[in-house]
This record gives C-alpha cells, sequence and structure tokens, in this order.
C-alpha cells in the first residue's frame, strides 16, 4: 500500500523551533509505522524560500536571499539528522523541478479561467504572508499570529485567483470528509470560514515589492508569484509520480491555506486532492506562546545536545496532545523522564535482561508457556497502539505501550524469578513471559523510539527454528536517571 506523507514547509528565515520538532516527530512516527507494515512510505518536507520574510530576514543579516535561505535551509537538514527523522526528501522551493512545477501549476488554474488581473489595497501581514480584512485583527489592528507587529497597507496590481468559484464544492469536499480535516474541532474550524463571504484572494506580487526573489509569472516578468500560491505546491513537485498525498501534516495557524486555498488551487488545476489534512497544535511554555520577546523560547538542538534525542521525542509524543496545545516546562520534562524513562521503561528492560541472561536460552512455545493474561495484556496493546496511531493520537499510543510496562513490572513482583528454583520449567516459563512483553514493547516503540527500540533488540535473539528466545547481553543505562 502506498502511503505519501508531508509535514508543512518552513520559512526558513531562522533555525528550527519546537514546533518544528512536534511536526518532523509527529510525522517521522507516522512514516516508521507505515513502513513497519510493509507500505510504500514516502516522507516529504522541504524549505518554503520565496517570500517577502526571508527578503527582510536577508537584508537585516546582511546577506542575499540566496545566502540566507543556503545558511537555513542547511540548518534545516541538520535539524532533522539530529532529531533522527526519516525523511524521504527535502524539497527545496528555489530548486529548478519546483519553479517548473511551480509554472505548470499556474497555468492549469489560467487555462481553468480563474486567474485574473485587478488593482487591489489591503491589509498585509508579512509574518502570515496573507492579506486580512480588519475585522481579522486585533483590537490594534494587528494580526493575532503577530501581535506587536503592525500590518502593511498595500496598493498595487497584481494576479487573483477565482476562489469564490469554488466555495460550495469545496465546501462539500470537506463536510463529506472527501478531503478529510482532523481532529474534528479543526474540520469545524475549516468549514466556518464559510460563513463569511468568500473573497478571491491575490496570487501574485510586483516584482519591485518582492525584491525580485520567488518564481516569475508566466508571461508576466513584472510579476512574482504569491509565496503561498508557490509553496503549497512543494507537496506535489517533491514528488509528482506520487501525488496525492496521503496526509498532510500542519500547525493550526496555517489551516486556512491548507484546508481553504490549496485544495481550490487543485480543483481548479483539475489534480486530485490529498486525502486528509492533521492539525496540531502549539508546543507552550508554563501556558504561553514562545516568544523570543517573552523570552521564553528553548532551543530543541540544546535539549537534544544535553539529554540525547529519545528523550525529547518521547517528551513531544506524549505529553504533548496531538490535537492539542501542549505545555513544555523544565520540570515537566524531567519528570516525565524519570517517571517513564529511568525508572518505568529502562528499569523494567535491564531487570528483565539481567534475569534472563543468567539463566540461558530459553524454549518459547508460547502456547505453552504464556499464561492467558499476558496474553490478553499483548493483544490490548497492540490494538491500542494500532488504533491511536490510525487515528493520530501519538500520545494515547504512548500511553498503551506504557500500560504493557506496568504489566510487566507487575507480573516481575508477582512471580519473582529470582525466588525459582533455577533452571526450572517455571522459572523458565516465567522469563520467557517477560522477554515475550519486552519484545512487544520494542516492537511498538520503533516508531516512537527507534534508537531505544534497537538497543533492546539487540539484546534479545530469537532463534524461530529452535523456539528460542536467548538474552545476549543485559541492556543497562538506558535512560540514567537526571538528579
Amino acid at each position: 500500500m502506498k502511503f505519501y506523507l508531508t509535514a508543512a514547509i518552513p520559512y526558513v528565515n531562522a533555525k528550527p523551533h519546537m514546533g518544528h520538532a512536534l511536526e518532523f516527530i509527529q510525522g517521522d512516527t507516522l512514516a516508521r509505522y507505515h513502513r513497519q507494515k510493509g507500505d510504500d512510505t514516502f516522507y516529504v518536507s522541504g524549505a518554503d524560500e520565496n517570500s517577502l520574510k526571508i527578503v527582510q530576514a536577508a537584508e537585516k543579516e546582511g546577506m542575499s536571499a540566496k545566502e540566507l535561505t543556503d545558511k537555513y535551509a542547511g540548518a534545516f537538514q541538520e535539524f532533522l539528522k539530529a532529531f533522527n527523522i526519516s525523511i524521504d526528501k527535502f524539497q527545496r522551493s528555489t530548486s529548478r523541478e519546483h519553479f517548473t512545477s511551480a509554472q505548470e501549476l499556474w497555468k492549469l488554474c489560467e487555462g481553468s479561467g480563474d486567474v485574473y488581473k485587478k488593482r487591489y489595497k489591503g491589509l498585509y501581514c508579512v509574518g502570515c504572508e496573507a492579506f486580512y480584512t480588519k475585522d481579522e485583527l486585533n483590537e490594534k489592528e494587528e494580526c493575532f499570529n503577530h501581535p506587536g507587529k503592525p500590518v502593511d497597507e498595500i496598493e498595487e496590481e497584481n494576479y487573483f485567483f477565482k476562489l469564490s468559484k469554488y466555495a460550495d464544492e469545496l465546501k462539500k469536499i470537506i463536510e463529506s470528509d472527501a478531503y478529510a480535516i482532523v481532529p474534528e474541532k479543526r474540520k469545524h474550524e475549516a468549514l466556518g470560514f464559510f460563513n463569511n463571504k468568500f473573497e478571491d484572494f491575490s496570487i501574485s506580487r510586483s516584482r519591485e515589492r518582492a525584491k525580485g526573489w520567488g518564481v516569475p509569472v508566466p508571461g508576466d516578468e513584472s510579476q512574482i508569484m504569491y509565496v503561498w500560491f508557490d509553496a503549497l505546491n512543494v507537496y506535489r513537485s517533491a514528488a509528482p509520480e506520487r501525488w496525492p498525498a496521503d496526509l498532510h501534516i500542519i500547525g493550526k495557524d496555517i489551516i486556512r491555506f491548507h484546508a481553504i486555498y490549496w485544495p481550490a488551487i487543485l480543483l481548479s488545476a483539475k489534480l486530485p486532492l490529498p486525502k486528509k489534512l492533521f492539525v496540531h497544535g502549539f508546543v507552550t511554555v508554563n501556558g504561553q506562546k514562545m516568544s523570543k520577546s517573552i523570552g521564553n523560547v528553548i532551543d530543541p538542538m540544546e535539549l537534544v545536545a544535553k539529554y540525547g534525542v529519545e528523550p525529547v521525542r518521547y517528551y513531544l509524543l506524549r505529553e504533548i496532545p496531538s490535537d492539542d496545545d501542549g505545555d513544555f516546562t523544565d520540570e515537566k520534562f524531567k519528570l516525565r523522564f524519570n517517571a517513564d524513562l529511568a525508572n518505568g521503561l529502562g528499569n523494567f528492560a535491564s531487570r528483565v535482561l539481567t534475569l534472563a541472561q543468567k539463566f540461558g536460552a530459553l524454549s518459547f512455545d508460547l502456547e505453552k508457556n504464556l499464561e492467558p493474561e499476558t496474553l490478553k495484556a499483548v493483544e490490548t496493546a497492540n490494538a491500542d497502539v494500532e488504533k491511536s496511531v490510525t487515528t493520530l493520537r501519538f500520545h494515547d499510543a504512548l500511553a498503551a505501550v506504557w500500560k504493557l510496562i506496568s504489566y510487566g513490572d507487575g507480573y516481575v513482583n508477582s512471580k519473582k524469578p529470582w525466588e525459582l528454583e533455577t533452571g526450572s520449567v517455571a522459572q523458565g516459563g516465567s522469563l520467557v513471559s517477560l522477554l515475550y512483553v519486552l519484545y512487544t514493547v520494542s516492537n511498538l516503540l520503533v516508531p516512537f523510539l527507534p534508537e531505544t527500540a534497537a538497543k533492546i533488540q539487540a539484546c534479545i535473539v530469537i532463534d524461530k527454528e529452535k523456539k528460542q528466545y536467548l538474552c545476549s547481553k543485559p541492556a543497562t543505562g538506558l535512560f540514567p536517571r537526571i538528579s
């Protein structure tokens, strides 16, 4: 089965932040899950480079737009490596193949009669790269996503896209889940856009205002494509042979572009629509959105350097609700680390593997060795994880894995295999049960904590012909406690 997955294409005008880490890890978890199932999986992200904010950031840093995008696109690629993100393609929107694809998309919409030119005056937020009406701004006439930054009043002649033409069709597509938007509250948010008058939107900027940076409009060198028209097409240009995407993952601040603009453009171009849109929330700090002005920005790369990548992956997937905002604090991070990783998974793995290594080879006729209660615990964990991942609730999936770990710990405490006769059937049977539970845990963790799963599995040799488990070495020090 094909599974084509995309994470949002971040602006590369600054280094990656915690929100990027959350989204890339969520995508990586899904990609690894589908590969583990044997699906033909392809995971894409890239660099959104053709925007006015890129030009302004480059001017601020005293370099050209190309130098700036090269610098930060490189930083994002290093970020992906640091977080062990199994990306299949990192598509830069400055690539030749993307320019060609973006211009082809423009021509398809133009061929449908949906592109026209007119003079326009409006309020523009450079942070969002979007026009807003006054009633869409706060009381200070600032964008809600970028408070403290005044919007610009812009008047110029641009090309527009006939969004209004597709309002009725698009509403039916969203309502029917032909283009599914999850969670449900985000679907309702998307449908809420139809309560207001559906305005056509500008899809180009003057070359002068764009400082000549971006994809030229076909047949009109005086105009540069609007960044969102160009950037959304990265999902196609990265792997056109795999289109349509099975799932887009995005943050809640860009839902309008992905739930409304993008499918409308595809309808106009007579191209297949993506199948599903998953919208996650923000990572907050003590309940506040991260902001340089507040001084509460946490560098995810510093966390990885200090604690390792797997604990950071675990925290973001377990503590942050997949469908809502979630909080990060140093105290909560250490609590999760010590309780769940050090005392939970790490301690359970160490106890089981140390005991099993002393015993030697263990036969595993599971029907004879495993108690019904153990089989049920494993079957429940497998089913709960599958259900949670397929419904995009990663925090619930990990809760199910830790429930199985808790069962294993209770089994160790009740059976006390070290007190049973050395080498006895009873001792061997209890250790087979524990190894089976631990191996199941490691297998379930492959999409979430791939390095940890591999370390545990490297300690357990399974000889299917001889029907034997053999613990080759103890897994010590997986997660040393944080003092």
